[in-house]
């Protein structure tokens, strides 16, 4: 079963950037879809962006649209979150889920990794 570790997270001043990692282990990501999650302090957690097996992006949150973006190598098994232009309401914990396609409701995912923090403060 693929498991998946979230990285590079930390504290970045407003218009920064960071890449975040989503990396596997116990299997190939090559044919799964990746998605990124987030959930900010009080607030429900949310889909962010998604890549498909095939390289094609899904953007579920219009207000990373501009700044994020995804891409994978799959030599490494590791999917990234560029996050550029950051601002302080993207503060969030991030999480990165598999599934055979894009899906970006919580009732597809069972289990979630401990995140990687992202906060945004000057």
């Amino acid at each position: 079963q693929v498991q998946l570790v979230e990285s590079g997270g930390g504290l970045v001043q407003p218009g920064g950037s960071l890449r975040l990692s989503c990396t596997a282990s116990g299997g190939t990501l090559d044919y799964f879809a990746i998605g990124w999650f987030r959930q900010a302090p009080g607030k429900e957690r949310e889909a962010v962006l998604c890549i498909s097996d095939s390289d094609e992006s899904t953007y579920y949150a219009d207000s990373v649209k501009g700044r994020f973006t995804i891409s994978r190598d799959n030599a490494k098994n590791t999917v990234y979150l560029q996050m550029n232009s950051l601002k302080p309401e993207d503060t969030a914990v991030y999480y990165c889920q598999a599934h055979e396609i894009c899906l970006g409701g919580l009732q597809w995912y069972d289990s979630w990794g401990q995140g990687t923090q992202v906060t945004v403060s000057s």
